[in-house]
């Protein structure tokens, strides 16, 4: 006796779609996703799409009509909520644009909450593509099936960023001239949490004596090697997930 196929299928692609999603209701997608759908993944009517919409959660929709520059989906039963995530902010400098598309990227698989982008004297790059960093948030979600997807807020001055940010979320510094070992630091002060990395070049010895001198700001250290700014961003990341976040045990959760 053949085995039961399973159901959605496991192949079926992924897209981050504008909501709300509910079940029976039938939505159009065009352009570029439905490019995907018909000409790289060649779904036809009745083949199934996974459509996430940041809000309600994970939907499985059916293929009802397929033209030449459009889809229409019909959703079924929910296969999931949105997800919890964790209370975790990541405020990283502006990196040059190959290596800030990877942190976007991981960042995102790895269950960010927020990325806040910060400008600082030494950043090579003093501006970023929002459309484009979304895009690139929404496909490594899909890909990683998440059903949330992180908040990318505009790039702020490192002087803003310390100015505005809310005192009762812990701020670690990833200092290259020392501070707290991490993961101890991590386990040690659990609730919303901030992690600020630095640009290429490392912060000037003033933007560390001000982010030092910040409220509830804690310095660590990510070992005995000078990390690319992308990879402490990373290393840090998944660190925090594993000692205080969702990879292990309960954490807070934001919305």
């Amino acid at each position: 006796m053949s085995a039961t196929p399973a159901w959605p299928p496991k192949s079926a692609p992924r897209l981050f779609v504008p909501g709300p999603l509910a079940e029976g209701c039938e939505i159009a997608i065009a352009g570029a996703q439905a490019h995907y759908l018909l000409r790289v993944m060649r779904l036809g009517i009745g083949d199934i799409a996974i459509l996430c919409d940041d809000a309600t959660g994970e939907w499985p929709a059916a293929i009802i009509a397929a033209g030449k520059r459009e889809v229409i989906a019909r959703c079924a039963a929910r296969l999931r909520p949105r997800e919890a995530v964790p209370d975790f902010m990541l405020c990283a400098a502006l990196l040059k644009k190959d290596r800030f598309d990877l942190l976007l990227e991981k960042a995102t698989e790895l269950g960010v909450h927020c990325i806040q982008p910060v400008l600082t004297r030494r950043c090579v790059a003093d501006r970023l593509n929002l459309e484009r960093a979304r895009a690139i948030l929404a496909e490594a979600a899909e890909q990683c099936a998440r059903t949330a997807l992180p908040v990318l807020a505009e790039p702020v001055k490192l002087d803003a960023l310390l100015r505005s940010r809310d005192a009762s979320r812990t701020l670690f510094f990833a200092d290259e001239a020392g501070g707290n070992p991490a993961a101890p630091a991590f386990a040690a002060h659990r609730g919303p949490a901030a992690l600020l990395t630095g640009p290429e070049g490392g912060f000037t010895a003033d933007e560390r004596a001000a982010i030092r001198a910040a409220r509830s700001a804690l310095p660590i250290t990510l070992g005995p090697r000078v990390l690319r700014g992308e990879t402490a961003a990373i290393a840090a990341t998944a660190l925090w997930m594993a000692v205080a976040g969702d990879w292990t045990a309960p954490a807070p959760f934001a919305s």
